[in-house]
């Protein structure tokens, strides 16, 4: 048959519009949202979105194609081919039509990040092929042994829910199969798993060479054993790959990415801040690091973007798209010391009571001012009040506080010394 042909009589085809029509309309705004600028890695994962829609369309869709062979006894025919050769081209349109489907959501992602390097990210790229073309043959082995009415719609729905809902469990390993995790991929300072890839890999490799063997050797017994004990191994593989992952399949990027200077202090960057917005970040965090030295604050010989500063370097958590009026903020969340695993864990912490009031006390000397910088909802009017009560104390004794309270938020049998002016 004629590629003209197969693509004018293909349920891919067909199915083709509405998929690009659901991925632009209903998933535009989930697809658009909460995108980490500049980082195309960001997008990719995001854009995972939209993976267990084309996955159903791509079973539903096969489905169809797969009880048209055998509506029409292509295979009672004793064709030159084998069974296998006669659909693979058959399928090539329904699992193209998923692609695409998943192209315009890393184009939408992709424009909502502001980033056009989406497309070369392999892995999130091989996950998705992987599962689309397994969705297609299962829907193509289900609509060859069962009527239309009932291939269509079961293939659809099963395809939605083997793709979707594993998403929602705790036991994590399950959703690292069918890449449900891929959509919380990745903050700036975050990389994939490659577990989260070859775990996908392996089980979407198992079902389709077992739908394949089905396909092949037309359902008999022995093809439907082989077929259910290579799903198996798959499941197993793939299971045993992620296992030790969390609910995000991530890992802290390569600090060798950071763009550093030799300035003191050291600021260090990720390069999705580009050229000018990275001169003002470093223009701003001097100037901050500056008026807290002043002041009689320790300020640490470096500032980084990494996910684990190195030795005397703090964390500097501005966004890809920062603003001057970002910095300040970032800077002061990284000269307190992070929550220690007791709170973490749940114990009791004391300090966490004094952690707001830190935060606008250390936000007013930063940024010069006689009260804490006006952010609306980030301070409580306790924290400001208690802040404003601090900054009218000598330097001496605001010092002095101020190292208390780091103290005791560091571990989670300290309490907070007070501060007073509270309202």
């Amino acid at each position: 048959m004629r590629l003209r042909t197969v693509l004018r009589v293909s349920a891919g085809t067909r199915t083709l519009p509405f998929l690009l029509g659901f991925v632009l309309v209903a998933l535009g705004d989930e697809l658009t949202a909460r995108v980490t600028p500049a980082y195309g890695l960001a997008a990719a994962g995001h854009a995972g979105l939209a993976l267990p829609f084309a996955g159903a369309a791509c079973a539903a869709a096969g489905a169809w194609e797969g009880g048209r062979l055998q509506r029409g006894r292509v295979f009672s025919r004793s064709p030159v081919r084998s069974a296998l050769a006669v659909t693979a081209p058959v399928l090539l349109p329904v699992a193209v039509m998923g692609g695409l489907g998943m192209a315009a959501a890393l184009g939408t992602a992709a424009l909502a990040g502001g980033t056009a390097d989406a497309v070369p990210q392999p892995g999130p790229l091989a996950v998705w092929a992987g599962l689309l073309l397994a969705d297609t043959l299962v829907g193509s082995v289900v609509g060859r042994v069962l009527a239309p009415a009932v291939a269509v719609p079961l293939a659809l729905t099963g395809g939605f829910v083997l793709n979707a809902y594993p998403a929602a469990f705790d036991t994590f390993w399950l959703r690292h199969l069918v890449g449900g995790g891929l959509s919380d991929c990745c903050a700036v300072d975050q990389v994939l798993d490659g577990r989260a890839v070859v775990g996908p890999l392996v089980f979407s490799g198992a079902v389709c060479a077992a739908a394949a063997l089905l396909i092949h050797r037309r359902g008999t017994p022995l093809a439907l054993a082989a077929a259910l004990a290579v799903t198996a191994s798959g499941i197993a593989v793939g299971g045993w790959t992620t296992r030790d992952l969390g609910p995000e399949p991530v890992r802290a990027r390569p600090a060798g990415a950071l763009v550093c200077d030799g300035e003191q202090p050291r600021v260090c960057l990720w390069p999705e801040l580009g050229g000018t917005r990275s001169a003002m970040v470093r223009a701003e965090v001097r100037r901050i690091a500056d008026t807290l030295s002043r002041q009689g604050l320790a300020v640490p010989a470096g500032f980084t973007m990494a996910a684990r500063p190195g030795p005397g370097e703090a964390k500097l958590g501005v966004p890809t798209d920062a603003r001057a009026a970002d910095v300040v903020p970032a800077v002061v969340g990284g000269l307190l010391p992070p929550a220690p695993d007791c709170a973490r864990r749940g114990e009791p912490y004391p300090a966490a009571l004094a952690a707001g009031t830190a935060v606008a006390w250390l936000t007013a000397r930063a940024s010069g001012r006689d009260g804490p910088a006006p952010a609306a909802g980030r301070f409580t009017s306790a924290d400001t009040g208690r802040a404003a009560h601090l900054l009218r104390l000598p330097d001496a004794a605001q010092l002095a506080w101020y190292r208390a309270t780091a103290a005791a938020l560091a571990d989670c049998g300290t309490p907070p010394p007070p501060a007073g002016g509270e309202r």
